[in-house]
């Protein structure tokens, strides 16, 4: 999953959609790109495609790019919760995430894609990851795919992801996605933002489970690294928590991948004219690159019947 993530950080959009970047030769067996969704406006990225290997729809979100990425751990610092769950009585979550999924461009293109593969193939697993704000946007939209679409076999795996709401979201994100895994490394930032105050149980920013943190152990050219499954608590104090969260450097690389763009590019798209006919604008000059999957070559196996293949 995570070798899916960090493709898309790329911001030639050619290469994304066709498949033909060097992130992406040779490293995800028979992948097909369906729909591609940039929100030009607030700089957000994501795509929904077909997997072979995986036998799975996987949607993936881009996280916070390196230029301005101090600026946004240093405002976490002091963000508040902001906005009540809809529906679910006590439940607060951070505006800025929840609004980067569900009142941009990106909902409305990720939910027409999986309508528009499940047309197809029928009743796949869907795997959703994302890494740093892309990984509060992937777990917001399997969240969403469960209580919008009625999805049952939804498998979220984030990277880096901050906290997005209280205990109370937490637990119900925890009952309603529980086929999730939080990805945290070493002494990454941000996975320890905004603040948790053990003091303020129910007011405070809180995980959910389950978290997998990757730390190093030994001693010179002997290092290497271990994969530790946390507690189901969500904030297991032998996990990240048990250290001082303060690399961007640990935030930037997951399993010796770096995470982020090859080089530097803000929000600057490039786009061949090739793929132009794929391609639509709405008013605000969001871009939607989308597949007609009718010819697809693609071969899943619908009928496994492995429907908890883990992510």
């Amino acid at each position: 999953m995570y070798l899916l993530q960090h493709r898309v950080y790329l911001s030639d959009l050619t290469e994304l959609f066709t498949w033909t970047c060097s992130r992406c030769d040779g490293l995800t067996k028979d992948f097909e790109m369906v729909e591609l969704i940039v929100d030009v406006k607030r700089c957000l990225q994501g795509f929904v495609g077909v997997a072979t290997d995986l036998n799975a729809i996987v949607i993936a979100f881009r996280g916070t790019q390196e230029r301005s990425i101090q600026n946004w751990v240093e405002d976490l610092y002091w963000k508040q919760l902001d906005i009540d769950y809809p529906g679910v009585d006590g439940a607060m979550v951070h505006h800025g995430f929840y609004t980067a999924y569900h009142n941009t461009s990106v909902r409305p293109g990720v939910l027409r894609a999986v309508r528009k593969v499940k047309n197809l193939y029928g009743d796949i697993k869907i795997m959703v990851t994302g890494h740093s704000m892309g990984g509060a946007m992937a777990a917001l939209c399997g969240l969403d795919l469960r209580l919008s679409l009625g999805e049952q076999n939804v498998q979220v795996m984030t990277f880096g992801q901050p906290r997005i709401g209280n205990a109370v979201f937490a637990s119900y994100f925890n009952q309603i996605v529980p086929d999730t895994i939080r990805v945290t490394n070493g002494h990454d930032i941000v996975p320890h933002l905004p603040p948790y105050y053990y003091y303020f149980p129910q007011k405070t920013y809180h995980h959910f489970p389950r978290e997998v943190w990757l730390y190093n152990i030994g001693l010179g050219s002997l290092i290497y690294t271990v994969e530790k499954v946390c507690d189901g608590s969500g904030e297991d104090p032998t996990c990240s928590r048990s250290v001082r969260g303060n690399s961007i450097s640990d935030h930037l690389k997951y399993y010796g991948v770096e995470m982020g763009c090859d080089t530097p590019s803000g929000c600057r798209i490039v786009m061949d004219p090739r793929v132009v006919a794929y391609a639509r604008k709405d008013l605000d000059g969001n871009l939607i690159l989308s597949r007609d999957l009718s010819n697809s070559i693609l071969k899943l196996n619908t009928d496994r019947g492995d429907q908890g293949s883990s992510a």
